[in-house]
């Protein structure tokens, strides 16, 4: 039976030891900020939940030929329990993995991790470059272009939510509010205040 718990400085000193890449760090703290805030709306476990999101990724950078293939071997070599690595290789389902998620942990980090992508490109389409003051239907008017953020996989979300039992719009409201959250941390802050002025951040 798996007895260690990951924490935070685990994940964030395994992220940061197998990746090196502003984007993908960037990413990684998108995908956490709102899988933590997920669990605080469905009251789960935050901690864990955000973990999750932060290592989702892991094998990404260094061996994108094998994404979902490597990170298990990365996790169980750092003794990370069972649950946490099939939870991570669970996003890949049906691209890169074949691990289906089955925890609403999983089915939730299989909605977003995509997501995170099309709202931070329709972040910085604003005049402000953030995502502080961006609604709802500023992704969607996005969502049907498919040229805009052409590589965010819209069947993905798409499955996902209907996996969760959530209406799109609900979903995307909830990733706007995590990733607010973690807007300076995801260069998404612009400049608060500046309205059309705003500071560049960079792109993914």
């Amino acid at each position: 039976m798996d007895t260690h718990v990951p924490t935070r400085a685990e994940a964030w000193d395994l992220l940061n030891r197998h990746n090196t890449n502003d984007g993908l760090i960037r990413h990684a703290l998108s995908v956490e900020a709102v899988m933590r805030h997920m669990a605080r709306k469905l009251g789960e476990d935050g901690e864990m939940w955000g973990i999750v999101g932060l290592v989702h990724d892991l094998d990404y950078e260094q061996f994108p030929d094998q994404h979902c293939r490597k990170s298990p071997e990365l996790l169980a070599a750092a003794g990370w329990p069972a649950e946490y690595i099939h939870a991570v290789v669970s996003h890949g389902w049906g691209l890169c993995s074949e691990v289906e998620p089955t925890h609403v942990m999983e089915k939730v980090l299989y909605a977003v991790d995509e997501l995170t992508g099309l709202v931070k490109a329709a972040a910085l389409m604003r005049p402000s470059r953030s995502v502080l003051d961006m609604e709802p239907p500023s992704v969607k008017k996005k969502w049907k272009d498919r040229k805009f953020a052409a590589g965010v996989n819209r069947e993905v979300i798409e499955k996902g939510a209907a996996m969760l039992g959530v209406d799109l719009d609900g979903l995307i409201a909830d990733t706007i509010l995590g990733m607010r959250s973690a807007a300076k941390e995801i260069g998404l802050e612009g400049n608060p205040g500046a309205g059309a002025a705003g500071a560049p951040a960079p792109a993914h």
